[in-house]
């Protein structure tokens, strides 16, 4: 697979990720996010079963009705104030958390230069504030963009991970 590469940089697989999301506009598809159960040598991951577990959620959801959360969060919109940028999702069932209780990692912030650095982040209610105080007038966000994130821990509560995006495309 790839090496771990611990700066916010330009990645193949992350555009990857990104075509397979843009593949939810196709009626009567679905994602299920695994950035999570795979080893970062290995393409393909161990945890089948985990794998399994969350296409059945969406078989559930949209093949027999059910009433259940899904997927995980998806970015919808982006909100600049002042030098923070706000993020809307979708499917953010119960709420959104981190799974190891720390603040949202792996999110970088960037300018209109589009040099990437990583950013702080705070969760307020369904919404993500994002910031760099060396970023004064932020326009992009990228989160888990790389080859292999290092830690990608943004969940909904019913521990569905969010998809790797960005804002600058």
């Amino acid at each position: 697979f790839m090496d771990y590469n611990y700066l916010p940089v330009e990645s193949n697989w992350a555009a990857f990720r990104e075509s397979q999301l843009k593949a939810l506009s196709v009626p009567n598809t679905g994602m299920a996010v695994a950035i999570d159960l795979g080893e970062w040598n290995d393409i393909h991951p161990d945890n089948k079963k985990g794998v399994g577990d969350r296409l059945a959620l969406l078989a559930l959801k949209h093949t027999y009705g059910e009433d259940l959360v899904a997927s995980g969060p998806l970015f919808e919109s982006a909100k600049i104030e002042s030098n923070k940028i706000i993020l809307s999702f979708t499917h953010t069932g119960s709420g959104l958390i981190t799974i190891d209780g720390e603040d949202p990692e792996e999110f970088a912030i960037a300018g209109a230069d589009k040099k990437f650095v990583w950013a702080k982040t705070k969760i307020e209610g369904d919404k993500i504030i994002v910031w760099n105080e060396e970023i004064t007038k932020p326009l992009y966000v990228r989160y888990a963009w790389a080859d292999n994130p290092v830690n990608p821990n943004l969940y909904n509560k019913e521990g569905l991970p969010a998809s790797p995006f960005r804002t600058d495309k």
